[in-house]
């Protein structure tokens, strides 16, 4: 897993190793906001507002499952892990953004036991 770095536009986020055609799940309820491959270095892009202050961002997705203006819940299924732009294997890149500013995921993900 790379981890994150906020003063480093590209580490700003998490990239987590996973399979060809893994599941991406929502990590909560919300919007999705944009759905495509149209933003430079994040490869097919799904972003889900949670609310007026958090966004998540997944990233590097080979499949989109979800389109813009569909409302999920945490734990559907968005999208299909990819390979990362530039190659590196299959990962997901992942972002929580409060307020437009990206901020460490991983103080906002339940820990794992």
């Amino acid at each position: 897993m790379q981890p994150f770095n906020a003063s480093d536009r590209t580490r700003q986020g998490i990239r987590i190793r996973g399979r060809a055609g893994q599941t991406v799940t929502a990590v909560g309820d919300g919007q999705v906001v944009y759905s495509g491959g149209g933003l430079t270095g994040y490869g097919n892009l799904i972003i889900v507002k949670h609310n007026d202050q958090y966004l998540s961002v997944y990233g590097f997705n080979s499949r989109l499952l979800v389109a813009e203006g569909d409302q999920v819940k945490r734990g559907q299924a968005v999208a299909e892990v990819g390979q990362a732009v530039g190659g590196g294997g299959y990962l997901l890149h992942f972002e929580i953004r409060r307020d437009g500013t990206a901020v460490d995921p991983l103080r906002y993900l339940p820990s794992r036991s």
